[in-house]
């Protein structure tokens, strides 16, 4: 990935530093003010889900690349892969979240940082998982009682679970992981050195104020819609246009919004009904975290055989 890109990441890094600090003091400041779960949702079907609307596009890539030109097939697996995901919730949701918080640990800390790291290897793997995992440890560590109070929401019923989450709190285990993840974020920060790098502790910084001073459900909002899917959005215009990042960021705006509006659109529908079984933050906590663990694996999925046929 060229400087200017680069260059653009850092600046994104630390406007959204910057606004992390000033956001959440006024919220902790005037703690009347009200953000409402409805908000949040918004948000994520719009600028957060956005970042994932070309996968049609690299599906058709993809096709190509093993010769297959009916997309409806690329269309029905990957929908298959997404129902999938929310029925082996339904049968077993502590597996299930495990997984999925296991897998998005990785993809955050790969997603928010491959742009400064020029060679991969499996150690630069562990530590994107490390770095990731962040995202993970921040509300348990902050918001421990909110955050269980969100698994439970999300169907998981499983004392052991909780037993364990219990052991966790208890023993600092959770300190441990966000030491893990500050080391994982030093050694990315010193590989291939340079100046620009100092977007990863922007992000490490930015997080762990987001969820020292809000709850559980907006600092993960603010940091999936603004931070993890804008710097996927500046990846993505840049492969539409290398040389011209506004245009690429234009067409990107302009390919992603049907399938955006697609998504909101069946969320929406899906919304309606959870509501008629489930209170309206319930219904909206499951819309967002099974519904992007239904997007999130047939996404990485995508992107995994992708990359692994350009290498």
């Amino acid at each position: 990935m060229n400087v200017e890109v680069k260059k653009i990441n850092l600046n994104h890094s630390f406007i959204f530093f910057l606004f992390c600090n000033i956001f959440s003091v006024v919220i902790f400041k005037f703690s009347n003010l009200n953000i409402s779960e409805l908000l949040c949702l918004f948000f994520i079907l719009t600028i957060g889900v956005s970042h994932g609307a070309l996968d049609h596009l690299k599906g058709k890539e993809l096709l190509e690349i093993y010769n297959i030109k009916k997309i409806y097939i690329f269309y029905l697996i990957y929908l298959l892969i997404a129902l999938s995901v929310i029925l082996v919730w339904l049968f077993v949701p502590t597996i299930t979240l495990i997984i999925f918080l296991t897998v998005a640990s990785f993809h955050f800390g790969k997603e928010d940082t491959q742009f400064l790291i020029k060679k991969s290897s499996s150690i630069t793997s562990i530590l994107y998982f490390f770095k990731g995992f962040l995202i993970i440890s921040a509300p348990l560590y902050f918001n421990f009682e909110e955050t269980v109070a969100i698994f439970k929401m999300l169907l998981i019923n499983n004392e052991q679970f909780y037993l364990v989450l219990g052991l966790i709190e208890k023993f600092k285990i959770i300190h441990i992981a966000i030491g893990l993840s500050f080391i994982s974020s030093i050694i990315l920060f010193l590989k291939e050195f340079n100046f620009k790098k100092f977007a990863i502790f922007l992000d490490f910084c930015s997080i762990l104020i987001l969820n020292y001073y809000l709850s559980p459900l907006i600092a993960f909002t603010i940091y999936f819609c603004f931070l993890h899917s804008i710097r996927h959005t500046i990846s993505l215009a840049v492969e539409i246009d290398n040389t011209n990042f506004k245009n690429g960021l234009k067409l990107f705006i302009k390919k992603a919004f049907p399938l955006t509006v697609l998504t909101a659109i069946f969320s929406v529908i899906i919304l309606y009904f959870l509501n008629n079984v489930y209170d309206l933050s319930t219904s909206i906590l499951q819309i967002i975290f099974i519904g992007l663990a239904s997007l999130t694996f047939p996404h990485i999925l995508l992107e995994y055989f992708l990359e692994k046929n350009e290498k």
